[in-house]
């Protein structure tokens, strides 16, 4: 069935953002947008009517990342604690699991060469999952249920319990100890943050 004036095939646009990751990956901001078609099996055309550039490409490759892990967020009735333990072992599945770190060179190699990718990048995708959960904790402080006197730096502070070096080892190509226990180790995060910011 023929496709009506202006609809957009999905199909083509996650080809776009997966050749582009591989791609980013492989050469960072030296990937061209030819290349970027070539790999994903679509026109010049295509390419440039879906993303008119690289730092499109980056912000929609992050932004999905971000809805990944910020969609406990959403889940109406969850406990903290379990929305917490959801959102950490999302993180460490992203992060820390099955070579999944390889995007996070891929931006490393971007950084120096393309800073306003770079910022593109981090501002769709760490940036505004730290918003978003910033904003939970801002409502769970007003609903008495947490005290979080600044949500930004206790959103901030989660994502290092989770992670620990999970970063640091992703950048580097290290392997990451101990994955194989994530929801155990997303759990135990999540109660201690709820224990540090237990209302007095």
């Amino acid at each position: 069935m023929p496709r009506a004036p202006g609809q957009i095939d999905e199909h083509k646009s996650q080809a776009i953002l997966r050749a582009a990751a591989d791609l980013f990956v492989e050469k960072g901001a030296k990937a061209t947008m030819a290349e970027i078609a070539r790999r994903a099996g679509v026109s010049k055309q295509t390419l440039y009517n879906r993303f008119p550039n690289k730092t499109d490409i980056g912000r929609a490759l992050a932004a999905q990342r971000s809805d990944a892990i910020t969609a406990p967020l959403l889940r109406a009735g969850a406990a903290p604690e379990d929305v917490l333990a959801a959102i950490a072992e999302t993180l460490i599945d992203r992060i820390c699991s099955g070579g999944k770190g390889a995007s996070l060179r891929g931006v490393a190699l971007v950084s120096p060469e393309a800073p306003e990718l770079a910022r593109a990048i981090y501002d769709a995708g760490p940036g505004e999952s730290v918003r978003r959960i910033a904003a939970w904790l801002t409502e769970q402080d007003r609903a008495g249920v947490m005290s979080v006197p600044d949500p930004v730096v206790a959103a901030e502070m989660f994502a290092g319990m989770v992670l620990g070096h999970g970063h640091l080892r992703s950048v580097l190509g290290l392997p990451h100890p101990n994955t194989e226990d994530a929801a155990d180790r997303a759990r135990d995060v999540a109660r201690r943050f709820m224990r540090a910011f237990a209302p007095e």
